[in-house]
């Protein structure tokens, strides 16, 4: 869990680390979507709600990966002259 300092201060993150978090949070959503478009197959409640806790919790970590990305800023190239 981050402290109240942690989070006011954010991250430095890599562009491509970066962008591994922001293709997760595509897949992240498009699977959400799918499996919720499952839901209308299926007949049994036990699985019904299996499925939108499923499609919840995938949500629940996109949004997570998404605000995680709000307090990261990009890392600064090192300079190549550090003395």
């Amino acid at each position: 869990m981050l402290t109240n300092c942690a989070a006011a201060e954010g991250y430095e993150i890599s562009p491509r680390f970066r962008a591994i978090i922001e293709e997760r949070i595509e897949r992240l959503e498009r699977d959400a979507a799918a499996d919720e478009a499952q839901v209308t197959r299926l007949e049994d409640i036990d699985h019904i709600r299996r499925q939108l806790r499923l499609v919840a919790a995938e949500r629940a970590e996109a949004l997570r990966m998404r605000l995680f990305l709000d307090r990261a800023r990009p890392r600064l190239p090192r300079s190549l002259m550090e003395i």
